[in-house]
């Protein structure tokens, strides 16, 4: 997952919680990989 300041590396089981956060999707492996979001709304606070 790429974000503003760096990229973080994910693995099978991974869950991340992201809050307006400014990020990009990039698989560099060989292998296919699936991923779910679940979006919710929320209110500003």
């Amino acid at each position: 997952m790429l974000l503003d300041d760096g990229e973080v590396h994910l693995k099978a089981g991974d869950v991340v919680v992201q809050q307006a956060t400014n990020h990009a999707w990039v698989n560099r492996g060989k292998e296919i990989s699936r991923i779910a979001f679940i979006l919710m709304d929320s209110q500003e606070p």
